[in-house]
């Protein structure tokens, strides 16, 4: 089946659930079996590699649902659903490192993956270096006798870094490395990860799966030989995700796609009309033309995500404060995803330590939603007026 019929029937059993389309809301902790037998059967099953219910927070019917649903979009073994992006990022970690080894991270990642790895794995006696986001086959010279773990992201957070992820998986796997992928930016739809040599692919699901804004969720998808360790550690942990978010997220994911294309359409014009603007320095967005990333993202991605960023010429906070401020349909929060658009002032100079971002100028941080971009645009050169009206 093709992807777009892929997200509306997968993971849905209507005969099992009396008739109902979407898999309903289980709340469960305790599961009840009907004899020794069959309890005994259930408790060994949870320790193989297929579903099991044996206790709400190892599995239950909504969250098998929406698990089976992302592994067939992602072309995995099985998934697991998180209560947030950074649960399923950290699980993720703990799940194939441990004291002595060596964690190879993008230095373009999402900023709390870089606090994890630098504040918590430190802590555990595993060593991270973090690498140029643009270091392709490159990464050969880092590789070490126990590096365990590549972390990759692409494009990179804030900065939009496209990555080689078939040469750097090809050099990880020659060294007996796992390749892990933040790939929330591209979604299944447009990027796969599993296809590309990644062996655990990430979601932070509370962006496009979910779509609303109004729930917190993380997947990951492996293969079967990597599934069995990363599920003991997830359960180890406790790491579960309540019923309720978890159908928000299967409920958004049935219309990722409509939705997903509408947001490369409207960020992309967008992207080009903040092109021309003298206002606007560069803009880093890695499906326009001219873009350090755009060839890359050419041949491997199917379609591009409505986040991306653009610096803008020295000015004044105040001035920024001026522009953003009065903005109407740009709200300021740190998220994403989401049907409305967003924008937020990103600090890459903060972060990164082996390729700084050395851009004179605001870096803005733009998440375009599903409003018309005429309006979208009015109200930016509207702030623009503003900002130069201040400065």
């Amino acid at each position: 089946m093709k992807d777009d019929t892929k997200i509306v029937v997968a993971g849905r059993d209507p005969q099992n659930n009396h008739g109902i389309v979407n898999p309903p809301v289980y709340h469960a902790s305790t599961i009840l079996r009907s004899s020794l037998a069959h309890l005994n059967e259930m408790a060994e099953k949870r320790y193989g590699d297929e579903p099991e219910m044996l206790y709400g927070r190892v599995g239950h019917p909504t969250a098998l649902a929406f698990e089976e649903a992302m592994a067939a979009l992602e072309g995995g073994f099985r998934c697991l659903a998180y209560p947030s992006g950074l649960a399923a990022i950290s699980s993720s970690l703990l799940s194939f490192l441990q004291a002595g080894d060596h964690l190879l991270v993008s230095d373009s990642v999402y900023g709390p993956t870089r606090t994890f790895s630098d504040k918590v794995l430190s802590r555990y006696g595993v060593e991270t270096t973090y690498y140029d986001p643009e270091v392709g086959a490159g990464i050969a010279d880092l590789m070490r006798p126990n590096t365990r773990v590549v972390f990759t992201e692409s494009p990179g957070s804030q900065t939009f870094e496209m990555q080689d992820i078939p040469a750097i998986a090809d050099i990880a796997h020659a060294n007996g490395a796992v390749v892990m992928m933040d790939n929330t930016w591209a979604t299944p739809l447009f990027f796969k990860p599993l296809e590309y040599g990644v062996d655990v692919s990430i979601q932070a699901a509370t962006k496009y799966i979910v779509g609303h804004s109004d729930a917190m969720m993380g997947t990951v998808t492996t293969h079967r030989e990597h599934f069995v360790q990363l599920r003991d550690t997830s359960q180890q942990l406790g790491q579960c995700a309540g019923p309720d978010d978890i159908y928000l997220a299967q409920r958004g994911l049935r219309t990722l796609s409509v939705r997903l294309h509408r947001h490369w359409e409207n960020g992309l014009k967008v992207a080009e009309w903040l092109a021309g603007r003298p206002e606007v320095k560069r803009v880093l967005h890695p499906a326009l033309p001219g873009d350090p990333g755009y060839d890359l993202w050419k041949r491997d991605f199917k379609g591009a995500a409505g986040l991306f960023a653009f610096v803008v010429q020295p000015c004044s906070e105040t001035a920024l404060a001026a522009m953003m401020d009065d903005l109407e349909l740009f709200g300021m929060g740190y998220s994403w995803g989401g049907y409305e658009s967003l924008m937020v002032p990103g600090h890459p100079q903060k972060f990164r330590t082996v390729k700084p971002f050395e851009e004179e100028g605001r870096l803005l941080r733009v998440h375009i939603g599903l409003e018309d971009p005429e309006d979208l645009m009015a109200d930016l050169e509207a702030g623009f007026a503003r900002m130069k009206a201040t400065d």
